[in-house]
């Protein structure tokens, strides 16, 4: 097995050791998801996998199936003799999770083991603050480092405007200003990217997070498509998860456009830093922030030191991850969960230490 390629794609000291464990079965890494198929990608290129009857047997939620950007254990180097079969997932390090679409109330891992998460933006009619908090709240609780990239610049004429609006609510996490087709910019967002470094590109359709990949890896690689010119919405060119090597180092994972993004876990402290830190003065420790006397979050807003609109956000955001009304020791559950990224991760963790402690 090639280990210097297999850094290359962000094989980490970490899954090596956990890799270790598994005799007579060899790690690659996800590339593509399509339904029970998957590509897999290793030293001797991408392969067709499937998951074994063992492993779908003791999985008991999405959450425990391998997911675009995991490390799985397969049983062979090439597909030439039919599909590898994966027999496990390893710990994953970072996961970037939303609530499934429709009524299942289940959780869909978007990416997982990555670095860095670009929250991609357009400055047009697109643009949505209330929307960058969403992702920021889901970033942050990944254990990645946010960054957002603002694109197609050229389309607006006031981007100090645009700015000073994040600065309201980016927490502390870097803001880059792009356009993909002057490639603005693009050199400081290269500056992000490394070998063995992982970087998911999140965003709506339209937003130009293809394009970016595209001029990153010098070549038409994905396909692109214009935004409707009436609403400036994107129309979907990716239509799954997609990780790709770049050709100069570093490993990114494009990704469907995601207008709607119900939240599962969340880091709201994070996200929303300066109504917590406000709230410590409220009398009551349950404050819901409303009507109670001696809120400090209320006198904030009534002294303007703080929005409406952003108090608004963080308590419909608290409803949606169901936060609110936790108490003490159930708010630091959910912390423990969004350590370990989900139920699934802290089993993978504790069968990992437990199997660590018996070598």
């Amino acid at each position: 097995m090639d280990h210097a390629y297999l850094k290359k794609l962000g094989f980490e000291q970490k899954f090596e050791q956990e890799a270790e464990l598994y005799d007579g079965l060899l790690p690659v890494r996800v590339s593509e998801q399509h339904r029970e198929l998957y590509k897999v990608i290793g030293p001797k290129g991408e392969m067709q996998a499937v998951v074994s009857g063992k492993l779908a047997f003791r999985s008991s939620d999405n959450l425990d199936y391998p997911a675009v950007g995991d490390w799985v254990m397969v049983d062979r180097e090439d597909d030439h003799g039919g599909n590898a079969i994966i027999h496990a997932v390893l710990s994953r390090k970072s996961v970037f999770e939303r609530k499934a679409a429709g009524t299942s109330n289940t959780a869909q891992i978007v990416a997982a083991n990555i670095d860095i998460v670009f929250i991609c933006m357009s400055l047009n009619a697109d643009f949505n603050i209330r929307r960058l908090e969403r992702y920021l709240a889901i970033a942050w609780s990944s254990r990645a480092k946010p960054v957002i990239v603002l694109t197609k610049s050229d389309l607006s004429r006031d981007v100090s405007g645009y700015l000073s609006e994040i600065a309201t609510v980016s927490g502390g996490a870097d803001v880059l200003v792009s356009s993909s087709m002057q490639e603005d910019g693009l050199a400081d967002v290269s500056n992000y990217i490394r070998e063995g470094c992982t970087i998911a590109f999140i965003g709506s359709s339209g937003v130009g997070k293809s394009s970016m990949i595209n001029r990153l890896a010098g070549r038409e690689i994905l396909e692109t498509k214009e935004i409707r010119e009436d609403d400036a919405k994107g129309r979907h060119a990716t239509t799954h998860r997609q990780l790709i090597v770049l050709p100069g180092g570093g490993i990114v994972i494009d990704t469907p456009g995601m207008r709607e993004l119900q939240l599962d876990a969340c880091d709201l402290s994070r996200t929303f830093e300066e109504i917590e830190t406000i709230a410590e003065g409220c009398r009551y420790r349950d404050c819901t922030h409303t009507s109670e006397p001696g809120c400090a979050v209320r006198k904030a807003i009534e002294k303007g030191s703080l929005s409406q609109e952003r108090l608004n956000s963080y308590l419909k955001l608290q409803k949606e991850a169901g936060y609110e009304g936790l108490d003490s020791r159930r708010l630091e559950e959910e912390k423990i969960k969004r350590m370990f990224g989900s139920k699934g991760e802290m089993k993978q963790a504790m069968r990992f230490a437990k199997n660590k402690n018996k070598r």
